[in-house]
């Protein structure tokens, strides 16, 4: 029988929603947890688990206790063995070492964990390169390539390489970016080394820090004021693509967060999912502006949390305006634009082809997709 390790970092994301843009430290988790955020990772898990779950007479799961894994994968229909000890709602970095460790000590053949980057590299510190893993994507930045493009990829990808249908592996990069760096609008990522992953198509690739042209980039913000109606509000999401809009209209920006405008004017900096969705309900007309990440192609569930399935709803799929430059959609292809919501019914809802904005007076038909393929 194949053993796969299971481990969930029950606190992963959880700044995502409320603007804190991660959830590293001991006082961001604490602010996150009186903003009223909830960590998405539990949920994230469970979903990849229960495609694993169909496997359960064929697999042996061996897990950490309670909310590091032990609950999603009961909820899942697993039956798992259970090592290792937590102080259950004080989860810290150690015990996803000490798991990771614990594991390998026990030879599984895959570890299935669900996070972020900071996950990640923990993982890493524990164990190197010396077994596969595979991630869950869970955290607010996942710039590291060693996570599948959703949960639902995770949990197919993980069954087919338990059944011996995925053989070859990678080493894929590990990266993670400075926090306090990141919340006053500075990009510092650095490479902590690679962990091996299965080779699938639904394994994402490693965030590109590649730049689009300026004057396409200036282009598109044109065409996007230009277009703008008046009394809608416009939620600009995170990216050095979208920043153009607002320094093109001379208006204060938060790079790697999400901010409003109306008639061309500022209504509010760094939003949180909550304050997003009671402008959109009290306004009532919004268009949301969004970037697919290089490298990557994500639109959605990558760094602009706060747009959230409930405020993508209340917009309305209609009211989603994509940008790129060219040359990032050329770097894509043949890989559609990708979604990620947390909501995989939403997730579906968005494929197809949508018009990207590229430049000033230019757009092209685009497929997006909740699948690499």
């Amino acid at each position: 029988m194949k053993k796969l390790g299971v481990i969930v970092n029950p606190i992963a994301g959880i700044g995502g929603k409320v603007g804190l843009k991660g959830s590293d430290g001991i006082e961001i988790l604490k602010k996150a947890r009186e903003m009223g955020a909830r960590s998405e990772a539990p949920r994230r898990a469970l979903e990849a688990l229960k495609i694993i779950a169909k496997l359960k007479n064929e697999i042996q799961v061996v897990t950490y206790p309670d909310e590091m894994g032990a609950d999603e994968c009961r909820e899942a229909g697993l039956e798992p063995e259970i090592i290792g000890s937590i102080e259950s709602g004080e989860t810290r970095p150690e015990d996803t070492m000490e798991a990771a460790r614990k594991m390998a000590e026990r030879g599984v053949d895959l570890i299935l964990f669900a996070g972020g980057d900071g996950t990640a590299r923990n993982i890493y510190s524990a164990i190197g390169s010396s077994i596969p893993v595979l991630g869950i994507p869970a955290g607010v930045k996942i710039h590291s390539a060693v996570y599948a493009i959703n949960p639902h990829s995770a949990g197919e990808v993980a069954s087919l390489y338990l059944q011996g249908k995925v053989v070859n592996i990678r080493e894929a990069e590990v990266m993670d970016i400075d926090e306090e760096a990141f919340r006053q609008g500075r990009v510092s990522a650095q490479l902590y080394g690679y962990l091996k992953v299965p080779v699938e198509r639904r394994v994402q690739s490693v965030k590109s820090g590649a730049r689009s042209e300026q004057a396409e980039v200036e282009g598109l913000a044109a065409e996007i004021i230009a277009g703008m109606d008046a009394d809608t509000l416009y939620i600009i999401g995170p990216g050095t693509t979208t920043r153009a809009i607002m320094e093109r209209l001379e208006l204060s920006n938060t790079l790697l967060g999400v901010d409003v405008i109306l008639d061309r004017k500022l209504v509010a900096n760094d939003v949180t999912e909550n304050q997003l969705f009671d402008l959109i309900n009290q306004h009532g007309k919004a268009r949301i502006v969004v970037t697919a990440i290089g490298g990557q192609g994500h639109v959605f569930g990558r760094g602009n949390q706060q747009i959230s399935p409930r405020v993508i709803r209340l917009a309305g799929k209609n009211n989603i305006i994509v940008v790129a430059s060219r040359d990032k959609l050329v770097a894509l292809q043949p890989h559609p634009l990708l979604v990620d919501t947390g909501d995989p019914e939403l997730d579906r809802e968005l494929r197809g082809y949508v018009r990207v904005v590229t430049g000033w007076e230019d757009s092209i038909m685009y497929r997006v997709s909740d699948d690499a393929d």
